[in-house]
């Protein structure tokens, strides 16, 4: 145990993050005495783990894959948490260990940093029903979206989602996506596809129309194939490494007392590190 203030993240595999790069850079910027660490917890071991994160010197934590949901099970969730069905970061009121879920104002602020006004619009169209889009759908119906399509390659999947939120979630199947193309005024990629190492996404984001919104929540290109065809046409995009930045600041906040800002000094830095892995 030590007397430092730290946080960590807490996944299965979790060498990957660049989550201890962020709030690493935060604590040096702002002058706290803090640290951030990462712990490889498999699954079996993070009830335990997290029932002495006090003993281990944390004052909270970051949970990633495949913890999310038993997270929930572990806290006090906030009602966010509760709704999205998955918590991403756990803080102490007192005794009591709370978690929350960061990932909805993460999108909602990297949209807004990156799409000014992108929320003025009738309809989204949401690609992939897994944990991100539980996130993703939540932040949109809160901002007041009039209509959120949900389109999984996985129909049962994407209803069952849908029904967690109510009859402005509309399912639709892969042949009716074109069609919806020209009605959405965001595009929201959640899923893997795009990604380094995966099969690409099959999109014709011609039929978007001018002025439409394209977000993917992939980091890893920083430039995925959908956000290149998108800024090729001049539609306003959001990359997946905005979402990760802003989804790390209220999380900061709960634990060290400052809220930290996203800055491009460390978008630069962050993007350096992927680009060097």
């Amino acid at each position: 145990m030590t007397s430092t203030p730290a946080a960590c993240l807490i996944g299965w595999p979790a060498a990957h993050s660049r989550s201890p790069l962020i709030h690493k850079y935060w604590l040096r910027k702002l002058g706290i005495e803090g640290d951030y660490r990462i712990e490889a917890v498999e699954p079996a071991a993070f009830t335990g783990f997290v029932s002495e994160l006090r003993p281990r010197g944390y004052i909270g934590a970051n949970v990633t894959i495949p913890h999310k949901e038993r997270a929930l099970m572990v806290s006090a969730p906030d009602d966010r948490a509760h709704a999205v069905g998955a918590a991403n970061t756990l803080y102490f009121e007192g005794d009591e260990l709370h978690s929350t879920n960061t990932d909805v104002e993460g999108f909602l602020g990297n949209l807004d940093a990156a799409a000014q006004g992108w929320d003025g619009i009738d309809g989204a169209l949401v690609l992939g029903a897994g944990g991100s889009s539980r996130a993703v759908i939540f932040g949109l119906l809160e901002r007041g979206i009039g209509c959120v399509y949900l389109a999984n390659r996985t129909v049962d999947r994407a209803r069952e989602l849908a029904a967690k939120f109510g009859t402005r979630v509309v399912v639709i199947d892969d042949s009716q996506v074109a069609d919806v193309l020209p009605r959405a005024g965001l595009l929201v990629n959640t899923t893997s596809l795009g990604m380094t190492g995966q099969p690409p996404l099959a999109i014709d984001v011609s039929r978007l129309a001018p002025g439409t919104t394209v977000a993917d929540l992939v980091y890893v290109p920083l430039e995925t194939p959908l956000l290149k065809a998108a800024k090729a046409r001049g539609l306003k995009t959001a990359d997946g490494l905005g979402m990760l930045l802003h989804q790390a600041v209220r999380g900061f906040e709960l634990w060290f007392g400052v809220r930290p800002e996203v800055t491009q000094e460390l978008r630069a830095l962050v993007e350096a590190d992927l680009k060097s892995a």
